[in-house]
């Protein structure tokens, strides 16, 4: 496109990433209280987290390939009905037994629209202003993660599993109903017959796997601090609100720094590689930061304060990562695979979002969570090298 698409054409696509983040976090938060009632076991309730994650990760990269056969905006639309109507059957049957069946249904529409949402935020774009796209829309996520969990506990409680599953239907038909009428329509681009070997040069290309591992990494620093920095403030003897009050920290600051790395991308001020590469170190330092605060007060930071700069530095850094990565991957990719790739991405993504915390909590179980901790810290930092490469890409011809 010459000129970028209005606000009002795509704030529903970043509508559409609050959808997906809010609707995961809310539920999952959640779900312990529906152990405790007796419905399901500690193997039932990570089974019942993990099926969300499951879905999307099996099914991103086919319902990102039909968006490029079929247009994104209809699979953004029925992804978001599809969520709709699997959140509805969970109200309509009213058997707490079936959330594991409507957590699959949701899992499975948030993959056909979340890479269909990305694909669109590129394509209603200019290269020119990827960055601040993606910084806003990795900002609407964030808000998401953010409110999910405490905006879902206070559903629960007033009206049981029902009416958050009744919110979450009428939000996600009320943000199709908006796209419909307000996102334009993005017939599908022309494009050459692929091979299996032509999409395995592309997934292996440095334009691809760069933004994808940075991406990772910042996802699971980000998963990790909100999973174990209260594990962490408990070990010094911190209260929960103390700790929930540092995870909240942790999400608002990723999603405030999203939109000013996006910006000073667009501006020049921030390169692809140099920008991915200093948010992983940084995120990377806040991971040491708490493997050593407290306690003895090894680095001079206990209790408290140790944690609230390891969150500021672990959302900082992933905050940076992200509208960065997504830009890149959008730059490096012809526009008629941009659903494609952008589906694989965010199987990267989800990798890191399950990977970050089995890596710290196998380390953690062998040794301490300071050692799980500095573990990953040691990960990210690794990776950074290897993304300081990418060159920052303003048209799809230009990538490596």
């Amino acid at each position: 496109m010459a000129e970028p698409a209005s606000r009002s054409q795509v704030v529903p696509l970043f509508a559409a990433g609050f959808v997906t983040a809010f609707g995961a976090h809310s539920v999952a938060a959640s779900l312990g209280g529906f152990t405790e009632s007796g419905h399901a076991s500690l193997l039932a309730l990570g089974l019942l987290l993990a099926v969300y994650d499951g879905a999307e990760v099996l099914l991103k990269p086919l319902f990102g390939a039909l968006a490029d056969r079929v247009g994104p905006r209809p699979v953004l639309l029925g992804g978001l009905l599809a969520f709709a109507a699997a959140s509805a059957g969970f109200v309509a049957a009213g058997d707490a037994g079936l959330v594991g069946v409507a957590r699959l249904g949701q899992g499975a529409a948030a993959a056909a629209f979340s890479p269909a949402a990305g694909a669109l935020v590129a394509r209603l774009q200019p290269a020119g202003r990827h960055g601040r796209a993606f910084g806003r829309y990795g900002a609407w996520k964030g808000l998401g993660y953010t409110t999910g969990p405490l905006l879902g506990g206070i559903l629960v409680t007033a009206g049981g599993y029902r009416l958050l599953f009744a919110t979450l239907s009428i939000l996600a038909a009320a943000v199709a109903a908006w796209a419909a009428i307000a996102v334009p329509a993005t017939p599908p681009l022309p494009k050459a017959r692929q091979t299996v070997a032509d999409l395995a040069r592309r997934l292996t290309a440095p334009g691809f796997v760069r933004p994808t591992v940075a991406l990772a990494g910042a996802t699971a620093a980000l998963s990790v601090g909100v999973g174990f920095l209260p594990v962490a403030g408990a070990r010094d003897g911190l209260a929960p609100l103390a700790t929930g009050a540092v995870v909240s920290l942790l999400a608002a600051v990723a999603a405030v720094i999203q939109p000013w790395a996006g910006r000073a991308r667009d501006a020049g001020r921030i390169g692809d590689g140099p920008g991915m590469a200093a948010g992983l170190s940084l995120a990377a330092a806040g991971l040491a930061i708490a493997a050593v605060a407290g306690g003895a007060g090894v680095t001079g930071l206990s209790g408290v304060a140790g944690l609230v700069v390891a969150a500021v530095a672990v959302g900082a850094g992933a905050g940076v990562v992200t509208p960065l990565g997504f830009a890149h991957l959008a730059a490096s990719t012809p526009p008629e695979r941009l659903g494609q790739t952008m589906g694989a991405a965010e199987v990267g993504r989800e990798l890191g979002d399950a990977g970050g915390p089995l890596l710290v909590g196998g380390l953690a179980t062998a040794a301490a969570l300071g050692v799980g901790l500095a573990g990953l810290a040691v990960v990210l930092a690794a990776a950074a090298p290897l993304v300081a490469g990418a060159r920052t890409l303003t048209r799809p011809e230009a990538a490596p």
